[in-house]
Formats: C-alpha cells, sequence, structure tokens
C-alpha cells in the first residue's frame, strides 16, 4: 500500500488497483464545501484522470465522525455577486459531473451524517454505502434554510426516483433520512454494521467489475414515472403546485417553489442543461434576503444557543435526576411527560389524586398514539409511565432535586406552594416556576433561597413546542441559570435566556401582535382579509384563531392586570390598542374555542368559520387598508418590541431574541427571526436593513400610531448603518 501526499484536505491511499480518497478539512470538526474542497477535489480529479486506466476503482470516505457536511454557509452569506457566484456553482458542478464521468467505478463509504452538499457529493458516485445506525443523517435540508440542493442534488435526484418520490419524499421536506429509510428510498444502495466493515464493502462491490456509469447516463434511460410530457405525469403536475400553496399558505418561501420548477424543467431537458438550470435557480436564492435571514436566524444563531452561548461558563454541567411538577394541568402534564420521555423520574403533584391521575393520563394518550403509528414499543410506554408518578401528598417529592411549579398564575398560590414544597426537596435543589407573565423576582420573595429560583416558561403543547424560556431574576445565581439551561437541553428542548420583567420576552413580544390585530378588526379591517394576511405573511395561524385558540378571558385579564400594575407603578399606559375589541367580545360570553364560540364559530362536525356577528359588532371600514399594511403593523408591533426588550435588557441576546421569537411565538421563520427582520429589512421601495426598518417604522406611526415610532437607539444605529447583530455582538 502507497500512501502519496494530496492536497491538504484530501488524503489519498492506493493499493492493489484501488485508490481510497479520505476527506479531512485541516482545522474544522466537519467537511463542508468550500473553496478549499474545490481545489483539492480538482486537483485530485486530475490525478485520476491520468491514472485511470492502471485503476480498478476509488473509494471516497472521510476522517471525521461526520461524511460531509455541505456548503460553508458563512460563505454563502457573504454571497452578493450573483455572476461570479453562478460561475463558482458551475465550477464545483462540473467538478462532481467529471468523478462520475471518469470511467472507474467510485464508492461513497458514508461513515456518517452526509446532509446537504454531503449527500450532493456522494450522489456523484456509482454506489453508495453507509453504516446501519440510527443515528447517521442522509438529505437534502436546503429548504429549512431558504436554499435548494445547488450542487446537483435535484438534478440527480430526479433521475433516480422520479419527478414526483424526489419531490415529496426528499426535496421540499427537508428532512434528516435514517439509513434504512435512505436505503428503501433508493438514496443509498447497501448498509453495512460498523465503520470498520466499509470498505471491504466498496472493495467487494468494486472486485464484481461493474459499469463506472450513473443509470442516467446510460443509453436509452427514462426517468421513473416519466418526464413532465408524459401523459400520466401530465395530469398528475398541477397537484403540485397547488399542494405547496395550500402548505406554505400564501406565506413568501421562494426555496420550496425554485426547487418545484428546477425539478420540473430539469426533467424536460438533457443533463448539463438540468445543471444548468438548478444552478441558476440557486443563485437567485443564495444572493436573495430571505435566505440570508434564515440561515442567520436558524442555523448560526440556533447553533449559537445550542452550543451553550447563554450559558454561563464557570459552572460544571448538571443533570436532574428527580423531578417535582407541582400542578397537573395541560402544562404540568406535558412537563412531567417531557422529563419522563427523557428517562427521569417525575413527582407529579395536584391538590387531588384524581386531578393528578388525569394530568398523568394525558402522558399516556401520548405514548399511546406513539405505539400505534410505530414509534415506540409497548414496553418503552410502560417504561416511560411508571417514570410518572402522581400524588396528593407533598411528602412524595422529598429528596426532589428539581422543583418545577406549573399552578394558576396567582402570586399568593405560587407562594403557598413553594412554602409546602420548598423545605421537603433536596437541600440544592433548583425552583423553578413555569410563570408565563408574573415576574421572577417578585415570586423568589416566596422561596428561602432566591439564588436557587429561576423561570422555566414551557410552551404549550409542551410535547410539540421546542423552546423553553429562562427567566433570570434579580437574585438568580449563575450556578442556578447553568443548571437550568442544562435541564432544558437534558429534555432535548431550546433555551433562551432573559432578564426578568413584566411578561419577559416572548409574552410581551406576542401580546403587541395580538393587540395590533385586534385594534385593525375593530377599525373595521375585514376579519378574513386579517387572517389571511397573517398567514400569508408567514404566521402559522390567523390572529383571530391565535386568540380563540388562547382565550379571550386569557387575553384580557393579562391586559388588564398589566395596565393596572403600572398604574399602581405612577405610570399610565393607557388602554392596549385591542382592548375595546377584548372586552366587547368577553361581553357578548364569546371567548374562545375552549367554550365553542369565539371569533370563530366552531360546529359540531368540526372545523370553524368566523363568526358572522363580527361585522354587526365591528362594522367593516368603507376602505379598507392595503394587505402589505396589514402584514407588517403585525411585523413591526412585534419587532419593535423585541427591539424594546434588547434596550432594556430584557433580551440579552439578538441571538435570544431571534430564536425565540420564532420557535416560541411564532415570527415568521422566512425573517430569521424578530430582530433580523430588522436587520434584513427590505421595502417595497428598495429601501434596506435599519435604515429602511426606521424609514417604514415612521411611516406607519405617522398612519396608524406612534406605538410605530422607532426608538433612539435605532435612529442612531441606522445613522451609522449599522446592524443590531453586530451592535450586539
Amino acid at each position: 500500500m502507497t500512501e502519496t501526499p494530496a492536497p491538504a484536505y484530501i488524503r489519498w491511499t492506493e493499493e492493489d488497483g484501488i485508490v481510497v480518497l479520505t476527506l479531512d478539512e485541516p482545522g474544522k470538526s466537519v467537511n463542508t464545501m468550500n473553496e478549499a474542497f474545490g481545489l483539492a477535489l480538482a486537483e485530485v480529479l486530475q490525478r485520476l484522470d491520468e491514472q485511470k486506466d492502471s485503476l480498478r476503482g476509488v473509494v471516497i470516505t472521510s476522517a471525521k465522525s461526520t461524511f460531509f457536511a455541505g456548503g460553508d454557509l458563512n460563505e454563502l452569506l457573504a454571497v452578493d455577486d450573483a455572476a461570479a457566484f453562478f460561475a463558482h456553482i458551475t465550477e464545483l458542478k462540473a467538478l462532481l459531473r467529471r468523478l462520475e464521468t471518469l470511467g472507474v467505478p467510485v464508492v461513497a463509504a458514508i461513515n456518517g451524517t452526509a446532509l446537504g452538499g454531503g449527500l450532493e457529493l456522494a450522489l456523484s458516485c456509482h454506489r453508495r454505502i453507509v453504516v446501519d445506525d440510527p443515528k447517521i443523517a442522509l438529505g437534502q435540508p436546503e429548504v429549512q434554510l431558504g436554499l435548494l440542493p445547488g450542487g446537483g442534488g435535484i438534478v440527480r435526484l430526479v433521475r433516480m426516483l422520479g419527478l414526483q418520490k424526489a419531490l415529496t419524499e426528499v426535496l421540499l421536506q427537508g428532512r434528516n433520512i435514517a439509513p434504512r429509510k435512505a436505503l428503501e428510498l433508493g438514496i443509498v444502495d447497501e448498509l453495512v454494521g460498523s465503520p470498520d466493515q466499509l470498505l471491504d464493502a466498496a472493495k467487494a462491490w468494486i472486485a464484481t467489475g461493474p459499469e463506472p456509469v450513473q443509470p442516467f447516463d446510460r443509453k436509452g434511460y427514462k426517468i421513473p414515472g416519466g418526464t413532465p410530457s408524459t401523459p400520466a405525469l401530465a395530469m398528475m403536475l398541477p397537484a403540485f403546485p397547488a399542494t405547496l400553496v395550500k402548505q406554505l399558505k400564501g406565506a413568501p418561501y421562494p426555496a420550496p417553489r425554485a426547487i418545484m420548477a428546477a425539478a420540473v424543467e430539469g426533467a424536460q431537458v438533457d443533463v448539463d442543461t438540468a445543471h444548468r438550470i438548478e444552478s441558476r435557480y440557486f443563485t437567485e436564492l443564495v444572493t436573495g434576503q430571505i435566505a440570508k435571514n434564515m440561515i442567520t436566524g436558524l442555523f448560526f444563531d440556533m447553533q449559537r444557543i445550542k452550543s451553550g452561548g447563554s450559558r454561563p461558563q464557570g459552572p460544571e454541567r448538571w443533570r436532574a435526576t428527580r423531578v417535582a411538577v407541582i400542578g397537573a394541568g395541560m402544562m404540568g402534564a406535558g412537563i412531567a411527560y417531557a422529563f419522563a420521555r427523557k428517562g427521569v423520574d417525575v413527582v407529579l403533584k395536584d391538590v387531588s389524586l384524581e386531578a393528578a391521575e388525569r394530568g398523568k393520563s394525558y402522558s399516556q394518550k401520548l405514548l399511546d398514539k406513539a405505539v400505534s403509528r410505530g414509534r415506540i414499543t409497548e414496553a418503552q410506554r410502560d417504561e416511560t409511565l411508571a417514570r410518572i408518578t402522581p400524588t396528593d401528598d407533598y411528602a412524595a417529592i422529598a429528596g426532589c432535586d428539581l422543583m418545577v411549579e406549573a399552578v394558576f398564575e396567582d402570586p399568593s398560590l405560587k407562594t403557598s406552594v413553594y412554602a409546602e414544597a420548598e423545605p421537603l426537596l433536596a437541600g440544592d435543589a433548583l425552583l423553578a416556576s413555569n410563570t408565563s407573565t408574573l415576574p421572577i423576582t417578585g415570586l423568589a420573595g416566596g422561596v428561602t433561597r432566591p439564588e436557587d429560583f429561576i423561570g422555566l416558561h414551557f410552551f404549550s403543547p409542551v410535547d410539540k413546542m421546542q423552546l423553553v424560556e429562562i427567566i433570570v431574576g434579580e437574585k438568580t445565581s449563575d450556578a442556578a441559570l447553568a443548571r437550568a439551561f442544562d435541564v432544558v437541553q437534558q429534555i432535548g428542548k431550546v433555551p433562551i435566556v432573559v432578564n426578568d420583567s413584566r411578561g419577559f420576552f416572548t409574552s410581551r413580544d406576542i401580546g403587541m401582535m395580538v393587540h395590533e390585530g385586534l385594534a385593525m378588526l375593530g377599525e373595521g379591517v375585514d376579519p378574513m382579509t386579517l387572517e389571511r394576511a397573517a398567514t400569508q405573511a408567514g404566521f402559522p395561524v390567523g390572529v383571530l384563531q391565535l386568540v380563540d385558540e388562547l382565550t379571550l378571558t386569557l387575553n384580557k385579564r393579562i391586559s388588564d392586570t398589566t395596565r393596572a400594575e403600572l398604574a399602581a407603578e405612577g405610570r399610565d399606559p393607557g388602554p392596549a390598542p385591542g382592548d375595546a375589541v377584548l372586552a366587547a367580545m368577553v361581553e357578548t360570553g364569546r371567548v374562545g374555542r375552549s367554550t365553542g364560540a369565539g371569533f370563530y364559530d366552531y360546529p359540531e362536525g368540526g372545523g370553524r368559520v368566523i363568526w358572522t356577528g363580527l361585522a354587526e359588532l365591528f362594522p367593516p371600514a368603507a376602505g379598507q387598508i392595503p394587505v402589505r399594511d396589514i402584514q407588517e403593523r403585525l411585523l413591526f408591533a412585534m419587532s419593535l418590541e423585541a427591539v424594546r426588550c434588547l434596550d432594556e435588557g430584557v433580551l440579552r441576546t439578538v441571538a435570544d431574541g431571534n430564536v425565540g421569537s420564532i420557535l416560541g411565538i411564532g415570527f415568521p421563520p422566512w425573517t430569521g427571526g424578530a430582530l433580523q427582520y430588522v436587520d434584513g429589512y427590505e421595502g417595497a421601495d428598495g429601501s434596506r436593513g435599519v435604515a429602511g426598518y426606521v424609514a417604514r417604522a415612521d411611516e406607519l406611526a405617522a398612519a396608524y400610531g406612534a406605538r410605530f415610532t422607532p426608538p433612539d437607539s435605532l435612529r442612531e444605529l441606522a445613522a451609522a448603518g449599522g446592524r443590531l447583530a453586530a451592535a450586539h455582538a
């Protein structure tokens, strides 16, 4: 066996006519498809081409724990020259095309995750062998970041799987695919039991003397299911965009549309032309603002948080072993489930054993559903349920190292809970409240160890919502914050860290959107126009539907309490924009979905329809305001409040604001988050960034009220040509 020096990125090892190319990007934990990779691959291909007559095959594998991570997102984020980028991606794709037309069998020996460009590299090989490990992920997740697979993923997958299967199973889903599912789909060809078996399996296949040609390069090859001109497929094609429109609800996500267009157009032409089509769509997305927003908020900000960027660095990592959840209502039951599913023992306490048992039954229903869908076994279900101990006796929580209080939002009730529970817990137990609005500093007055008291604000439904908002009180220690951060990650959720205030960040921010939407209804905006404008802006549901789900009484109580507390502090905030609408609706007795009547009616057969009485209660205005104004009033109400939270120190970082707004309160993901929306703003008049945002805020303030007036901090940032992310780095 000989090993010859090669470009630093790729190691060349040769034995018995088989070359093993080991990817090992210097100084990086993963291999990425960057300029260094392109240069290394070009040199290796030149050498392979020169020696191919003496070679039996080539194996591509990785020295990292992953196979290949795909494109370098830092490089993609910096792209602003479309022509230069198109030329770059064309050159890189030409290299992958040279690899698959080398005339020598090429095998991808996939030892770890291969996503995005990593899978595209593997698809450029003639055979893909992967370790049968469910932790390994394969797929094309680019759509989740506002991009498309620009390294040939669309072209090759359509030709390998067929148009419909490639779109619906891989490209538009953007999901991670486990090895066995990838084998079933036809993305990979063979599974092996361990990484040690990869090279032997690759060499065994090469020994069979396979024809080194991609299936779609063989004469007479037909795309599975046909091309768009095939009658059967042509009849189905109109359903594709219709389904996409339904899924996106009109929200401005260009990537899924570009993926579908590149796939359909590319299926009608030769391979090389299809690659050019894919590259043009890719270039359009990379140079657009939406992809930059999504890469910033959904990747870089998310990575900062997941890697502990908001966690104090001194304290050692901590894990909870036995948790007391006080209050077995929907939130408490969901929190108990979240811990039990991750192997933590939970004592679920309520005022009666019946209520506690009812809380445990919530987990039973979720686990039964998981069993019925084949996601877990009956034994796993029973094991998880056995971790939850329902009780009406405080004595059962003795020795627990974490308490999560999840009772009704009443300070006196919470204080009584702490008085009963704290003496029974472990002496250094972390004390937490799941409150969504009550200041943590005030609640900490009810415990003897305020330095160990913190807010853990879960979101409903807990089993589906990823976010937990950690609230730091005036006396909360760094050690307590670190433990809280660790325990949120322990149960597989995403923690953001905020400082104490009334409503914290997420409740304050969603409240602004709710009140702005209700204010527009009161002004005479058509209810369905309001709802459709919200979903077309990218919000998951319309404002009125959201308020119905939360209940009008809850929203009114929060608004009334906030105003009363501010007045007690000597401040008169005046009525919130939507207060009159809330009061009028509550007076009619229509208080939300839970009672079957709110802004919507809920027929017995299911579904919902706008209540016809809204037109009488809030008569439509003679002239409707532009849809863009409706959308931006909602977006600006939330993003301006996020900026205020940043200015006040409630938000500690821009990343916490962006991730928290997307995962917790439904701020449209295409924006990259409430603060990235400010940095990446694109006005209808061509204005951009913070300066464009400030100019548009002034327009909204002039038309709809002083609440849209941007704070001085934004004006100063706009004048300096700055960005929130840089100013608060």
